[in-house]
């Protein structure tokens, strides 16, 4: 039981931590309350559209670390198990992949439910590929500290 809360409770924390990043408060228009006014303080002569592009950008390299980090959570406790497949195998890789699909597919259902969030497959697919990375840059981890003599 240890091991499994070991492994599977931060991947829990981190889920919690997604489903209230996709609450009211983390909307489009409530972050760029803050990343205008500071683009605006940085950049006094960029044009507005330019600094709404800059804001979309930044949202969405936030669906892209959020989920990385979602991803190699999710790869490191795959391979906390005593399971005798190596641990880049597709069983394990498309595992953790699904799972993080998954979860990117039901977060976006979720922000349905929210007057002021808007649900995109293309959020998914970029969630997704968030959680791709991640779990390249876990298996990196796991490589090198294996073969550490």
């Amino acid at each position: 039981m240890r091991a499994f809360l070991t492994a599977w409770a931060p991947v829990l924390i981190w889920m919690i931590v997604i489903f209230g990043a996709s609450a009211d408060s983390h909307s489009y228009e409530h972050s760029s309350r803050i990343v205008i006014p500071l683009l605006r303080w940085l950049f006094p002569h960029m044009p507005m559209w330019e600094m709404e592009h800059i804001h979309h950008f930044l949202r969405k390299c936030c669906h892209v670390i959020e989920y990385s980090i979602f991803g190699f959570l999710i790869f490191r406790a795959v391979n906390y198990s005593r399971n005798p497949l190596p641990a880049w195998s597709w069983p394990r890789v498309g595992g953790a992949l699904l799972l993080v699909f998954i979860y990117a597919a039901t977060d976006e259902y979720h922000q349905r439910f929210v007057p002021t969030r808007t649900p995109r497959v293309l959020d998914v697919c970029i969630d997704a590929a968030g959680g791709a990375l991640g779990i390249g840059v876990a298996w990196l981890f796991h490589y090198h500290r294996r073969r550490k003599p």
